[in-house]
Formats: C-alpha cells, structure tokens, sequence
C-alpha cells in the first residue's frame, strides 16, 4: 500500500496492490461458503484500530487450506473455530478433569468435554453434568492440537471422518456457547 499523508494528519490510499487473491474460492461453491463462514466470524470477533495479529494469521492460513488444498472443509472450520476461541482467550482445560484434577491419560479411550465447566472431565465427574459433550481419543487428539500446536502447523493434520463430525459437532457447540452466536454452513 502506498499511503499519502495530507498536511492535516489524514491519510488516503493512493496505491494498493493484491498479494493474494485466494482466486480457487471464486471457482468453488463449498470453499466460498467456508471462507463467508469464517469471515463473518472475523467481523464479529475483531474491532476496527484494534491490532489482532494472531487473528489475522489464522483467517489467512486458512483461506489459504481452504483456497489451495482439497483438505475436509469441515475438520478445517471446526479447526478453524477452536484456534480462533484460544486466541480470544477462551482456553478450556484439557489435561485435567475440571472438577477432580485427574490428569486425563494419553492411554484412555473417550474424553468428556463439559461446555459448562469448559474442560475435560473424568469418567466418573462426568456422570452428573449434562452439558457433556462426547470425544473420541482421535477427536481429543486433534482438539489439544489445534489449542497448541505452531499457527503455520494448524491443518498438518487429517483425521477419519466419524471423528471429523464428532469434532464438528463440539466445534459448533463451544463457539456458539461462547460466542453466543451460532455459524451455520449452508450446504448446497
């Protein structure tokens, strides 16, 4: 960008070239309707003058997966919203239970997520909250790497499709909780 500064302090583009034009969502009804989706929850999420480089990195990563690889649109956007969650500062805890303190074992097989205590619960905690939501080793797996892993390093990763709709479905419910809003993606 080129900017002029006028003699009262006021700035003007003059001149703006594009770096990248993300041209493969123009060509793809799906992709489109995911990177709309993401978009939206940008706007909301960030406020004009207010820097949010992190935020920033990761809508451009992701335009890129979503532009340039045939990655699952939906481990992307539900990938996508958990990042974008951490970053705004709601973190869940995910190597304890919430409630007892267990530590939650590399070698267990089902995870309790609880949206009202925002954590992983253990088998027995887990009995009385209703807010449970259920996730497969694989799922939780990709959960606490998408809340730690390197920002370049976010969608290095595939997982099988049954844990793709588990992590989908937890995506949905944690966003729309915390944000309070819910992000629909309109299938064609």
């Amino acid at each position: 960008m080129l900017l002029y500064k006028s003699p009262n302090d006021n700035y003007s583009i003059n001149n703006a070239e594009t770096i990248e034009v993300f041209y493969n969502l123009r060509t793809d009804i799906d992709k489109l309707n995911y990177a709309t989706a993401i978009s939206k929850m940008v706007y909301d999420v960030t406020e004009e003058n207010i820097p949010s480089y992190d935020i920033l990195q990761l809508f451009l990563n992701t335009l890129y997966v979503i532009s340039e690889t045939d990655k699952n649109l939906d481990l992307i956007f539900s990938i996508f919203q958990i990042r974008l969650l951490a970053i705004l500062g709601f973190l869940p805890q995910v190597d304890r239970c919430v409630n007892c303190d267990e530590p939650m074992l590399e070698e267990m097989e089902e995870f309790y997520f609880s949206l009202k205590d925002d954590g992983v619960k253990c088998k027995t905690c887990q009995k009385v909250d209703k807010s449970i939501v259920h996730l497969s080793k694989t799922s939780f797996s990709a959960l606490v790497y998408a809340l730690s892993c390197d920002a370049k390093k976010l969608y290095s990763f595939e997982i099988p499709n049954e844990d793709i709709e588990e992590l989908k479905i937890f995506a949905k419910l944690y966003t729309t909780q915390k944000l309070d809003k819910e992000y629909n993606i309109v299938k064609f």
